[in-house]
């Protein structure tokens, strides 16, 4: 599968934390457990921070360095949610340093080498921040297996959209008060739900390639592609229209992403619709779809990627070729008249993805902590 927009999400940076210089630990076992937090999550910031040099045993036999990277994830956050359940019993959390950097904000090229770090002090902030990398590394790990398992990479984007939906309406809404406001944007529901939305449209995406693939008819692939088309305007449409600007620095390649994306499907689902009416010998109507199809297309052209605008380009000049076809067959056969833009149909969509949902698991050892 070549013909899918891919986008990065630009992972945050932190900086270290030693748990066990800060948490007075009751006892020898609740400080070998504590220092076992503090071992991995140095492995998770030497991972998001691309700073590892070396390959730690239990990573080996996985192929690809997302693999490596979720499995130390699985390895940290059971221990860390345990540590959350603990934390109403502790003082002095403040004394972590617990300190992220945005991936998502618009950035300087100083700016990408130096990041500016906020540090909030409350365990919440490091359980959000850790999980939001979590659900962009399964996110990336689906785009991995795209090209050779299409039934697995839709089960992990559905999985990614279950951690994302997961943080917006469980963990954040709790959050929101201790947050530097607008500083980072990875931990405001809206977003997060943005994200969510997005992973089901790219899980969607793979299927619906699959499916053209198969030789599923005209009139499911419009309604599939146009079902993508939905989700990326509703996730758009969550930073877009939020008060006071609050997502005004985010990545604009981020958002012409979504953007893009959407348009591409929406003008795929028209070509498909378009071949329906023309088998119905609805020529006329055809044609007043595809012209309204490329229309809308010209506005939504990419600016940046050159993978993002061969893609694009490809499939406007498919349709304007079937639309001269559908033309040629109008003027010298069928002599039918071309509908006016509100008598043009338009597609349906419908939506066939949906999010697995994310329970968190918790690795169940007392600590014991001195008051």
């Amino acid at each position: 599968m070549t013909t899918m927009m891919q986008y990065l999400i630009p992972e945050p940076k932190t900086k270290e934390i030693l748990f066990e210089k800060t948490l007075q630990s009751a006892g020898p076992v609740t400080l070998e457990e504590v220092k076992d937090l503090s071992a991995k999550r140095k492995i998770i910031e030497e991972s998001v921070n691309k700073t590892s040099k070396v390959t730690d045993a239990t990573t080996i036999g996985l192929t690809s360095a997302c693999e490596q990277d979720l499995h130390r994830l699985r390895q940290y956050l059971p221990l860390l949610f345990n540590l959350v359940h603990y934390t109403d019993k502790i003082k002095r959390v403040s004394n972590l340093k617990i300190r992220w950097s945005s991936g998502l904000i618009s950035q300087t090229l100083i700016q990408r080498t130096c990041p500016k770090f906020f540090q909030v002090d409350n365990i919440m902030f490091e359980l959000g921040m850790v999980r939001f990398v979590y659900a962009v590394k399964l996110r990336e790990r689906a785009m991995e297996l795209v090209s050779t398992d299409f039934k697995n990479s839709v089960t992990v984007y559905r999985e990614a959209s279950g951690v994302f939906h997961h943080l917006s309406h469980e963990l954040l809404p709790s959050l929101q008060l201790c947050l530097p406001p607008g500083k980072l944007p990875e931990l405001t529901s809206p977003l997060c739900s943005c994200l969510s939305l997005l992973c089901l449209a790219e899980g969607q995406a793979v299927t619906t390639e699959n499916a053209e693939e198969s030789g599923r008819s005209a009139s499911l692939l419009s309604k599939l592609h146009f079902g993508i088309s939905q989700l990326l305007s509703e996730a758009y449409s969550l930073l877009s229209s939020r008060p006071n600007g609050e997502y005004k620095d985010i990545s604009t390649r981020f958002l012409e992403y979504v953007t893009t994306m959407g348009a591409l499907h929406e003008l795929k689902s028209q070509k498909h619709l378009a071949e329906v009416l023309e088998s119905e010998d609805r020529v006329g109507e055809a044609v007043g779809v595809l012209r309204r199809a490329l229309a809308a297309a010209k506005k939504s052209t990419p600016s940046k990627d050159d993978k993002w605008i061969s893609i694009f380009k490809k499939e406007r000049e498919e349709v304007a070729k079937n639309m001269a076809k559908y033309e040629m067959l109008n003027d010298s056969m069928m002599l039918q008249k071309i509908p006016i833009d509100r008598e043009i149909p338009f597609p349906k969509g419908v939506k066939i993805v949906n999010l697995i949902p994310y329970i968190p698991t918790r690795l169940e050892r007392e600590l014991r902590f001195k008051s």
